[in-house]
């Protein structure tokens, strides 16, 4: 069985963070002097499904699929007004991050957000409930 969409995800972006230089040292607990970070990369840590996404952190290549099962576990944890972040820059994540949410079969409707929301650095999406599965064994 795969693992759950974040966690997953955030072991991907652990890796990568872990791979990064030396000098980005872990934070410390001020009182204790311990690391606040877990350091082992494979160590799963849950993150909440709260509908929104933060691009950010992620490669472009690894959008479309990112964006796919992030839809479709929002949509299946009953999130279905969800926001995508995927800031202002030149506008080339923005526009692809559209154009995968035209063609997403979940995606009932999406617009800029407002400048409460992100602007035009986030985007908003109304998602379909999934249709149960109609099929009987």
């Amino acid at each position: 069985m795969n693992a759950p969409f974040f966690v997953r995800w955030l072991n991907l972006l652990r890796g990568r963070l872990h791979a990064q230089s030396p000098e980005d040292a872990p934070e410390t607990d001020a009182d204790t002097g311990e690391d606040t970070v877990e350091d082992t990369p494979d160590a799963p840590l849950e993150l909440p499904l709260d509908g929104v996404l933060d691009l950010h952190t992620f490669r472009p290549k690894d959008v479309p699929s990112l964006l796919d099962e992030w839809l479709a576990e929002c949509a299946r944890h009953g999130l279905l007004h969800v926001r995508i972040i995927h800031g202002k820059g030149t506008g080339v994540l923005r526009t692809r991050v559209h154009a995968l949410l035209r063609r997403h079969p979940l995606v009932e409707s999406f617009r800029l957000a407002g400048e409460d929301g992100g602007g035009w650095g986030a985007t908003l999406a109304t998602l379909r409930e999934p249709r149960k599965d109609t099929h009987r064994a």
